[in-house]
């Protein structure tokens, strides 16, 4: 007769536990969130005080005009990391994507729509490869992009003879370098468009909930009627269209193209995921935060180059400073015991 209280009493201990830890993880999101914001602000306040040229609308279009082309590769691999993924792949579609551009379009404004058309149908190709790989051969991500990687780097060169060909067309150029208002690019406009779209959907749609959903536990997903398999193939050929974008939008910015001219794009996108609090283990994050960490990246290059030390040493500065965020940000983002 007295067991009643009793039980009672624990299960308003257990939801107080229950609501502490919720608390806390809120608390930990918060902050995670909050660190890339100050990172951004504090080295952005000190390469103004080393440059103060940074100030200016010319530098500022200049770091937003690299930042989006990263940004743009980067929407893919941040839905790809938000299901607990990777995509290895992403530098090489922009590699393959931009030989294939500036080969197709050959200084010709008529061949636009046609190289576009293509370096789409590639990245969605390659996408779809991957997505396939992990769902219906249980391949694991890191594994199965690895592996198309590879394969894009190879056929790139069969296509190219380890001789790129072909140019940019003076529409392409004018889009993505052109500046108006003094700051913005039409790439900066496009990555702006492709943010929007991807937050909103992300934040405010059935598919954006099962991004997290399967972020958090594929396993439970696929018991509550979550389309794990569905989801996790069409992330994978989202990461492959915005990885061909943006080796199209680069060969705009570049003018022609050349072997490994997405090399640089692999490991900075995965870096701005990271630097912009999206955990590595999934379900936690959003794209906001990968537009901080893009920010944090494209200004952390260009700081380093504006202090004047040699190239190597610009390397070992940039890979211990992104190192030890990386390392922060990741502890941080553990899921809460």
């Amino acid at each position: 007769m007295t067991s009643a209280p009793g039980h009672k009493e624990a299960g308003a201990v257990v939801a107080a536990a229950a609501v502490d830890k919720k608390r806390r993880a809120t608390r930990a999101d918060r902050l995670r969130q909050l660190v890339p914001v100050i990172v951004l602000v504090a080295m952005y306040a000190t390469t103004v005080g080393i440059a103060p040229g940074y100030l200016k609308a010319p530098q500022i279009g200049s770091l937003l005009q690299l930042a989006s082309i990263l940004g743009v590769a980067a929407v893919g691999q941040t839905l790809v990391i938000l299901i607990g993924g990777i995509d290895l792949s992403v530098g090489a579609v922009v590699t393959m994507t931009n030989l294939m551009a500036a080969a197709i379009i050959a200084n010709r404004d008529s061949a636009l729509p046609l190289a576009l058309f293509a370096v789409l149908g590639i990245g969605a190709l390659v996408g779809l490869g991957n997505g396939l790989l992990i769902r219906f051969l249980k391949v694991p991500d890191l594994v199965a992009t690895l592996a198309s990687m590879t394969i894009v780097m190879g056929v790139g060169l069969l296509f190219t003879h380890g001789s790129p060909k072909g140019h940019s067309a003076p529409v392409l150029n004018a889009l993505v370098t052109q500046r108006f208002f003094g700051v913005l690019t039409g790439g900066i406009v496009i990555w702006a468009i492709v943010s929007a779209i991807t937050i909103l959907l992300l934040r405010s749609s059935a598919g954006g909930r099962y991004v997290y959903a399967v972020g958090l536990n594929r396993e439970a997903s696929r018991y509550a009627a979550v389309p794990v398999t569905r989801t996790v193939i069409l992330l994978y050929v989202a990461s492959g269209l915005t990885s061909a974008l943006a080796g199209f939008l680069l060969t705009g910015y570049t003018g022609s193209a050349y072997l490994a001219s997405g090399d640089t794009y692999q490991m900075q996108t995965i870096a701005a995921v990271i630097l912009g609090g999206t955990s590595m283990f999934g379900g936690r994050g959003g794209y906001g935060g990968t537009i901080i960490g893009v920010l944090i990246t494209v200004l952390l290059v260009s700081a380093l180059r504006v202090v004047g030390i040699a190239q190597a040493g610009q390397n070992i500065a940039y890979g211990i400073i992104l190192l030890s965020m990386l390392v922060l940000l990741t502890r941080m983002a553990r899921r809460p015991t």
